[in-house]
C-alpha cells in the first residue's frame, strides 16, 4: 500500500484491507502505520546485513563479496513487504524510531564501505574515496524503487544481476 499510494495517503484501514485483516486485528500488532513502516525498514536492513555476513562467509574475493551484497540489496528493495518505498521513507517515522533505523542503516553502509575498501586495498577495485563510492552505489541501488514496476518488463532477479554486473565493472581495476 505504501508503494501504491505513498505513506501519507495510506491509512491503517487500507493496510488492514490489503492484508485481509480487520483493523482491530492490525491494531493488536501495531499502534499505527509508522510502526508498520518501521517494521518493514527494520526487516529490510536485517536482510541486507545478513547478506553482508553471508557474502563474507561464502566468498573470499572482494568483488564476489560485494557483488553478492549488491544483489541482495536490490532484491530486498524490490521485495513487496520489506523494501521499496518503505526503505526510503525514513523521515515519516517518529523521531525515536527514525533514530534506530538511521543507526542501523549507517551500520549497513559501513559494512558495504569495508568491502569496497578491502577491494581498493588489495588492488581489485580502482582507487577512490571509499565513502563516496559506497554512497554512489547505494544511491543507484536505492533509486531502482523509483522506476521499478512489478508488472514491468524486468523481474527483480534480472535487475539485481544487471546492477551487480554494471557496478562491479565500474569498480574493477
Amino acid at each position: 500500500m505504501f508503494r501504491e499510494r505513498g505513506f501519507a495517503d495510506t491509512g491503517m484501514r487500507d493496510i488492514a484491507e490489503a492484508s485481509d485483516l480487520s483493523p482491530a486485528n492490525l491494531y493488536h500488532y501495531f499502534d499505527g502505520k509508522d510502526e508498520i513502516l518501521f517494521y518493514c525498514q527494520d526487516r529490510a536492513l536485517d536482510r541486507m546485513m545478513a547478506g553482508v555476513a553471508e557474502a563474507r562467509r561464502r566468498f573470499r574475493r572482494p568483488h564476489e563479496r560485494l557483488g553478492a551484497v549488491l544483489e541482495t540489496h536490490v532484491l530486498t528493495m524490490l521485495d513487496e513487504v520489506e523494501g521499496a518505498t518503505a526503505h526510503l521513507q525514513v523521515d515519516a517515522l517518529a523521531p525515536t524510531l527514525r533514530e534506530r533505523i538511521v543507526r542501523k542503516r549507517d551500520r549497513y553502509e559501513r559494512a558495504v564501505r569495508r568491502l569496497v575498501t578491502e577491494g581498493m586495498h588489495d588492488g581489485t577495485f580502482v582507487q577512490g574515496e571509499a565513502a563516496l563510492v559506497t554512497r554512489a552505489m547505494l544511491g543507484a541501488l536505492n533509486w531502482v524503487v523509483t522506476w521499478y514496476r512489478p508488472d514491468g518488463v524486468y523481474a527483480p532477479a534480472r535487475i539485481a544481476a544487471e546492477m551487480r554486473t554494471f557496478l562491479e565493472r565500474a569498480l574493477r581495476n
